[in-house]
C-alpha cells in the first residue's frame, strides 16, 4: 500500500468511481478508498477527506493529467451540441445558473419546511440576462 498515492478526493463515491473508470479505460490501475464508509455514513465524507482515488506512484503524472483534462469541447463536437449564446446581447459568456436558490434556502431555514421555488437555466455573465431551460 505504500506504493499507492492519492491523486483525487471526491465527496461522493459515484464521482470517485467515474474517475476510476476513466483511469482504468486509459490502462491506469486505480483503487477507490473509503467508498463503503461514505456510503454508510455520508456525513463523514468531509471529515474523512472524502472518497479517495489511489494509483501507483509510477502512474501519478499520467493519472493527474487525465483527470484534469477538460473533455467538454470534445463531447460538444461529438454530440453536435452548439455553444449557447445570450438571447439578449448575443454574448457566448454564459453559465449554468439556478435562479431563486438563495431565497428558497433562507425560507427553509426560517420556517423549517422546504418550499423550493427555484428555476434552472443560463445566465449571461456580461448583461445578467437569465434564460430558463
Amino acid at each position: 500500500m505504500s506504493n499507492l498515492i492519492v491523486i483525487a478526493s471526491y465527496s461522493f463515491p459515484l464521482d470517485a468511481n467515474i474517475a476510476k473508470a476513466a483511469l482504468s479505460s486509459a490502462g491506469i490501475p486505480a483503487f477507490v478508498a473509503d467508498e463503503h464508509t461514505i456510503n454508510m455514513q455520508w456525513l463523514y465524507s468531509n471529515a474523512m477527506g472524502g472518497v479517495r482515488v489511489l494509483v501507483a506512484r509510477e502512474h501519478e503524472s499520467a493519472a493527474i493529467a487525465l483527470l484534469t483534462n477538460n473533455f467538454s469541447l470534445a463531447v460538444d463536437a461529438e454530440c453536435g451540441s452548439n455553444i449557447e449564446t445570450c438571447q439578449n446581447c448575443g454574448s457566448k459568456n454564459i453559465e449554468l445558473h439556478t435562479k431563486g436558490r438563495v431565497p428558497a434556502y433562507l425560507l427553509f431555514i426560517v420556517i423549517g419546511f422546504p418550499l423550493f421555488f427555484h428555476k434552472h437555466g443560463f445566465k449571461c455573465s456580461d448583461c445578467g440576462y437569465f434564460t430558463e431551460t
